[in-house]
């Protein structure tokens, strides 16, 4: 059974509309209704959550209908915001030059409960947490309940900065989705920084609830919070951690960035140039998630970690969490469980097994899914059955814990390697469908050591004559002459061969014995 609920006052937003519109309400699927929009002269519309719109077509909105409604609300404020007391929904208003409503955008709020069931081990950690995320996918629907949550069932004192009264709803009394935490609100949107720094000075939070910093103001009175010791539970704007660290406005709630020269040994030792972007300071968030989607969650554990990552252009790869999926240890237990049945049922056979319950549950859970892309299915089945991985292919990328991918097919916005970074998934990728290459890509995707010395120095040796063969290429490409690399085994070679190939060139084995090497020629017509 779905761990969601959702619960929602529709019968007091009913009571505002005209009654044909209510009406055609009636006839519909509402669950997953998330808008009403009334314009002028238009055919009112009815928005879905999957994007789905409908339409009244047999009538169009009047006047009358935009006065009828806007005398039932309270007064809109500056920012042409109103609501309906103790409830979550929104009325919005377009007006025209002359400050006529000419528009009204009724966005439906419900209480939404059971979507930090599967965040729930983070919020119980006294860290500061920041949400990042696209409009509508649930930022401010996981602050309400974390609100409930930390103020009821942790006991801590909570307040909420509500700037546009969307997490405790309209009214003097508070929404009782957000349980026993206090909520300020803000006369006007600029004034956010001011009522963050008056929460923290005149009401002794623990815990402060902030919906959408947006300015370098409010970046730095984020910081200013943290400083003093108190627990930030905040949304910003930006769809991910890379975004947010390439926002001059944003970058210091992550840390900020700096460009820094780098001596002569230390870029060397890095592999980079001289000037390189680094992390100014201590990130005011400790603690990063990115709402992938409503189910779905990117979860940075460490942020100056994550940034650090980012900024120096390595791997990083964020904890994946799923809503839907509720607790993954009910599927570890579920996996023990069943072998546990296994065993008995082989015991009765009288056969006898060692068997460490704990020690299977570290294997499920270091258990990886490796989603493949233009690589040979056959070669990467080789080698995770050679080096007895705890690992497998997976048909569904969304279920990957990492992508495999070859490099001559990652070019011109690949859709797949693109949904990949929507996942946050690391992306590792071999030149080659040979046995060596997809076996030291495969070793850095899992971090696997090699103990087996021959096969290690062989790797690394085929791994330098790629990185030749790659800087040959180059040369044949950019200056058109013939390039003739250094001499190399057979098997070697031929890595060399099928590279070039790739890169759409043509190359030869020149040279006896020990001597015998790989000449790329700049085009078919010098190879003789």
């Amino acid at each position: 059974m779905d761990i969601v609920r959702f619960h929602n006052d529709f019968n007091k937003l009913i009571e505002i509309l005209p009654s044909d519109i209510v009406k055609f309400l009636g006839n519909i699927h509402i669950d997953d209704v998330i808008e009403i929009v009334l314009d002028l002269g238009r055919n009112p519309e009815i928005r879905h959550s999957d994007g789905k719109t409908e339409y009244i077509d047999n009538r169009l909105v009047t006047d009358e209908d935009l006065i009828y409604i806007t005398s039932l609300i309270p007064p809109f404020t500056h920012d042409n915001r109103s609501g309906l007391p103790g409830t979550l929904h929104r009325i919005s208003a377009i007006r025209n030059r002359q400050g006529k409503v000419v528009g009204l955008t009724c966005r439906i709020g419900r209480v939404v409960t059971g979507t930090i069931e599967c965040i729930k081990d983070f919020v119980m950690q006294n860290k500061s947490i920041l949400f990042l995320g696209r409009p509508g996918v649930g930022k401010t629907t996981k602050l309400r309940e974390i609100s409930r949550l930390v103020s009821d069932e942790l006991n801590k004192r909570v307040v909420i900065i509500d700037t546009s009264n969307e997490i405790a709803g309209d009214g003097d009394t508070p929404h009782p989705a957000i349980g026993r935490a206090r909520r300020m609100q803000v006369p006007q949107p600029e004034m956010q920084k001011d009522i963050m720094i008056e929460a923290v000075e005149n009401h002794t939070p623990e815990v402060i609830v902030v919906d959408e910093i947006g300015t370098e103001a409010e970046a730095q009175a984020a910081r200013t919070i943290a400083e003093r010791g108190v627990m930030l539970i905040a949304t910003a704007h930006g769809n991910n951690l890379e975004s947010l660290i390439k926002n001059p406005i944003l970058s210091d709630l992550v840390g900020g960035v700096s460009s820094v020269t780098l001596g002569d040994d230390e870029a060397k030792r890095r592999g980079s140039q001289k000037t390189v972007l680094e992390r100014e300071k201590q990130p005011t968030f400790d603690i990063v998630m990115e709402i992938v989607d409503r189910n779905t969650l990117a979860v940075y554990k460490n942020t100056a970690e994550a940034v650090d990552y980012i900024l120096r252009g390595w791997p990083v790869r964020p904890e994946i969490r799923k809503v839907d999926e509720g607790y993954q240890e009910k599927n570890i237990i579920t996996e023990v469980n069943k072998l546990d049945e296994k065993i008995n049922n082989m015991a009765n056979e009288s056969l006898k097994f060692s068997f460490s319950r704990q020690e299977y549950v570290n294997q499920v859970k270091d258990f990886k899914k490796i989603y493949i892309y233009a690589v040979s299915r056959t070669v990467i089945e080789k080698v995770i059955e050679r080096l007895d991985l705890h690992a497998e292919i997976t048909r569904k990328i969304e279920d990957a814990d990492v992508v495999i991918a070859h490099k001559a097919f990652s070019k011109n916005g690949n859709k797949i390697l693109s949904t990949a970074n929507d996942y946050r998934l690391p992306i590792y990728y071999v030149r080659s469908n040979s046995m060596a290459q997809i076996q030291k890509v495969v070793k850095e995707a899992l971090k696997i050591e090699d103990s087996e010395s021959t096969i290690q120095g062989y790797c690394d040796d085929a791994e330098k004559a790629l990185d030749e063969a790659e800087k040959g290429v180059e040369k044949v490409l950019k200056e058109g002459v013939n390039v003739e690399l250094k001499p190399q085994n057979q098997q070697i070679r031929k890595l060399q061969h099928e590279f070039v190939e790739q890169n759409n060139l043509t190359s030869e084995s020149i040279g006896e014995e020990d001597n015998r090497h790989v000449i790329i020629f700049s085009n078919k017509n010098d190879n003789n």
